[in-house]
């Protein structure tokens, strides 16, 4: 009954060996948190640059083309669509998950902020209701002793 469906199952990805080695680099590349990750969407266009490394990546999604540069050479090549939209889906993947990290600093920020304000607000309150105790206690032993 199961060999029916064996038709129908999706076949690995196959790449060349180009193709494998080229994606290693690239996903070594995202694991390095210096590397930037810059996304033109509208022109189709995805960088990445390590400058300690002194290699950058330049995917030109519309056309399925990959440069690859270091200091002494530059190589474009064109791929496979399915490749290319791989390596954009990781790229995609990381960029996404530093733009969560990013958020969540932003947000535990934003409420450890908001914390020491309410604090503070807290803290004011209770020295002027202290005050304002303070000076209803003075009016009204000052009516006592003008009663005397």
């Amino acid at each position: 009954m199961f060999s029916k469906f064996k038709f129908f199952r999706k076949k690995p990805k196959v790449y060349t060996k180009i193709e494998n080695h080229i994606f290693g680099i690239i996903t070594e590349l995202l694991k390095v948190s210096s590397t930037d990750i810059n996304v033109d969407e509208l022109g189709g266009k995805y960088y990445l640059s390590n400058e300690e490394q002194h290699f950058k990546v330049t995917i030109l999604s519309n056309d399925y083309v990959i440069r690859l540069t270091n200091t002494r050479d530059s190589v474009a090549e064109k791929y496979d669509k399915v490749f290319v939209e791989d390596v954009l889906k990781a790229v995609k993947e990381e960029k996404h998950r530093r733009m969560e990290l990013v958020y969540d600093s932003i947000t535990n920020s934003i409420e450890k902020m908001a914390e020491r304000l309410h604090n503070t607000l807290i803290e004011s309150n209770e020295q002027e209701s202290q005050a304002v105790r303070r000076l209803e206690t003075a009016d009204i032993e000052n009516k006592k002793t003008n009663l005397n």
